[in-house]
């Protein structure tokens, strides 16, 4: 097991930046997805559970105003984050998610997790759409990985990064295994 990092922030103090920043309630149900996947993935993988976490909680901070602007999407998030002292780990994950178009590497497990974690949470979300009770309780891994296949199904998610989480030792099958359970876990807080 890791030893326990420094966030360099409360755990209070992360949801207050993330309330400040995260208005659109599509948004903040993405990013409390990509958090659970996150930490569910910190628990398999022994790693800090909570800074994962973190990561996966306040990676979109500047989404809402980068969004027309991909090639700065995350760099503003970088900078408020910096500014209050968040561990620089989180900065590089939260910067890494967005690599191809900053021009950066991924290099740590974490940037890879939360690359595959955030864009997993789509592919998700859009299968338990097609249910007829749109619940995500009823959503199977095998059902994911099929749609995964179908480059037209929910067409914006990236199916290279959610691929990524292959380089954290686990097959894709058990890694959106670990993801539905975490995002069935908080299957009320989505509505779904």
């Amino acid at each position: 097991m890791t030893e326990k990092a420094d966030l360099g922030i409360s755990p209070g103090e992360a949801k207050e930046i993330f309330q400040q920043y995260v208005k659109a309630e599509n948004l903040t149900k993405h990013c409390l997805a990509s958090e659970a996947i996150m930490r569910a993935l910190a628990r398999r993988l022994e790693a800090d559970e909570s800074l994962w976490g973190t990561a996966g909680l306040l990676h979109d901070l500047d989404f809402e105003e980068t969004k027309e602007d991909p090639a700065s999407h995350a760099l503003k998030s970088s900078q408020i984050l910096s500014d209050k002292g968040v561990n620089p780990v989180i900065i590089q994950a939260i910067k890494a998610h967005n690599a191809e178009a900053l021009g950066i590497h991924k290099a740590q497990p974490l940037d890879f997790a939360l690359a595959a974690a955030e864009n997993l949470t789509g592919l998700i979300v859009a299968t338990a759409l097609v249910y007829p009770d749109k619940k995500l309780k009823n959503v199977k891994a095998s059902s994911v990985i099929k749609r995964m296949k179908e480059k037209a199904f929910a067409k914006n998610v990236n199916r290279e990064a959610i691929r990524e989480g292959e380089k954290l030792g686990l097959s894709l099958e058990e890694f959106v295994e670990i993801s539905l359970r975490a995002m069935q876990e908080i299957s009320e807080i989505l509505g779904l």
